[in-house]
C-alpha cells in the first residue's frame, strides 16, 4: 500500500473533521471524528487510485515528507 500524506483538521463551515490528500487532487474525505476522517481518507485514496488506472491515468508516487505546511 502506497503511503500518502494526510492533512486533518476541523472545519467550523463543515461541522465536520476533514482529511486532504496532497498528493492526489481533489482527493478528500470527511467524517464526524479524527479517527473517522483519517479512515474516510484511506478508503477514498484506494477509490482514486483504482479510478486512475481504470481510467489511464498516471498515479502519483508519495512523498516521503510534506513540502508545505
Amino acid at each position: 500500500m502506497r503511503k500518502y500524506s494526510i492533512i486533518l483538521y476541523w472545519s467550523n463551515e463543515d461541522n465536520a473533521f476533514l482529511a486532504e490528500v496532497p498528493e492526489l487532487p481533489g482527493c478528500m474525505a470527511d467524517g464526524a471524528s479524527y479517527k473517522e476522517a483519517l479512515g474516510n481518507a484511506e478508503v477514498v485514496i484506494k477509490e482514486w487510485i483504482e479510478t486512475a488506472q481504470e481510467m489511464g491515468r498516471a498515479i502519483p508516487q508519495p512523498k516521503s515528507k510534506l513540502m508545505y505546511a
